[in-house]
């Protein structure tokens, strides 16, 4: 049973939801095993480490998170739009995950980040590449919306990882209150960061 096509699968849900609750390093592989319902044998056939399991499970993460990135800053409405859209989705998954187990999760990049990167150079790296692609895809939204005279910037590289920044730091809030009021702020920020001209067509599209 152990090595069964959907034990992998197992492992990698139960191992993020137990880093979500309760970080990375407080976690064995046994408690792990347990709450996937394998044995302990099948974790060391499908992964080598607990560090190997922890970077699996952040691409796993970030598949699912970048394809919801992509739906929420596609090209159908005004660029600032999009990235307001990205904030009330953020929010609005945040709460839906504290209404289900009764706490704000977080951001399990940024919690690991916290945790990890002085610890574990693979992990950090990993996080880099995430963050660094979530910079990118702000940046695309940001060009665009200078390039309609929407905001005023000069680096639009920077303002994007302001913008990113100030995402991941009201998370942490909303995480630490548990309060997703945190959030509410979002919107507000991202215009001052970005020095944007506010208009009636900021508004997101259903």
């Amino acid at each position: 049973m152990g090595r069964t096509s959907d034990a992998r699968a197992k492992i990698l849900t139960a191992a993020q939801s137990l880093i979500e609750l309760r970080g990375y390093s407080a976690l064995g592989v046994a408690e792990i095993c347990k709450a996937a319902g394998v044995p302990k044998g099948s974790f060391y056939y499908f992964f080598e480490s607990k560090e190997a399991l922890a970077l699996a499970v952040l691409d796993e993460h970030w598949e699912t998170q970048r394809g919801d990135w992509v739906r929420a800053l596609q090209d159908d409405v005004e660029p600032l739009s999009r990235l307001r859209r990205l904030f009330e989705e953020t929010e609005a998954d945040l709460r839906a995950g504290q209404q289900s187990c009764g706490t704000v999760s977080g951001c399990m990049f940024g919690n690991l980040t916290l945790e990890l990167s002085n610890q574990t150079e693979p992990i950090r790296e990993r996080l880099q590449q995430i963050f660094d692609a979530q910079v990118e895809m702000v940046e695309n939204v940001v060009a665009e919306a200078r390039e309609r005279g929407e905001v005023t910037v000069g680096d639009t590289r920077e303002a994007a990882r302001s913008v990113v920044a100030q995402l991941e730091g009201q998370v942490l809030f909303a995480k630490l209150y548990n309060n997703t009021q945190h959030l509410q702020a979002l919107w507000e920020n991202c215009v001052s960061l970005l020095s944007a001209h506010r208009t009636d067509t900021t508004t997101v599209s259903s």
